[in-house]
């Protein structure tokens, strides 16, 4: 796939009114560098320049424009590569996401969705930015939406979408139950409506409790 034609603009428009000089200190690029990319060659020597992934990840944060997107303009990647454009994935109904060496499988209460991928240059920066929507990463391949978990079995790290804990479950890595365990009562207890009670029994390695929250009358 090759850059489309007008890259340059596309980069000029996406900086619009923020200075070259500004757009220098938020990237970390040179201001004459990023002159060069949205004219599409290197002034100097009058050859034609082609920003690198990691140049348009610098620029994707500056700009806060799809990092996938910019990749896709650029010619790295196919549309049919990716697995579900960065806007266009529906993270409030996802409630885990498994990735593989080919392929990426978001899991909803109601199906699953596969993507093959050829390439996954920009899936570590794209699976990164899941943590703004909630997502977690809770294995070395599975990421687990916070904002829909219902039930936690501490001592058997077992995380629930339902607050019945008889639905879809995922099981999460010791380590990351500990870096996180805080954090996964805050959410459920946030979910379900009910506040904390930090009275764990361990000894009888029950699960966590919840009382119901006093509204103010």
């Amino acid at each position: 796939m090759q850059q489309f034609e007008g890259f340059g603009k596309f980069l000029e428009s996406l900086r619009g009114k923020m200075s070259l000089r500004e757009a220098a200190h938020k990237s970390g690029l040179s201001h004459a560098y990023i002159r060069d990319l949205e004219l599409q060659r290197n002034r100097s020597t009058n050859e034609k320049i082609k920003p690198s992934p990691v140049t348009l990840r610098k620029l994707s944060d500056a700009y806060k424009f799809s990092y996938t997107e910019l990749m896709e303009k650029a010619g790295y990647l196919e549309k049919e590569d990716l697995p579900l454009a960065e806007d266009q994935l529906p993270v409030h109904n996802v409630l885990y996401i498994e990735v593989s060496a080919k392929e990426i499988t978001y899991h909803t209460q109601t199906e699953k969705l596969n993507r093959s991928v050829n390439s996954l240059l920009d899936f570590s920066h794209f699976l990164d930015n899941l943590e703004d929507q909630g997502f977690k990463k809770m294995d070395t391949d599975l990421f687990v939406n916070l904002n829909l978990v219902e039930k936690y079995i501490e001592r058997e790290g077992k995380l629930y979408f339902d607050s019945l804990g008889i639905g879809k479950y995922v099981v999460i890595a010791a380590i990351r139950q500990k870096k996180y365990h805080e954090q996964i009562i805050s959410s459920v207890a946030r979910n379900t409506g009910m506040g904390l009670n930090f009275q764990f029994d361990r000894k009888a390695a029950s699960d966590s409790l919840f009382s119901p929250l006093k509204r103010p009358i």
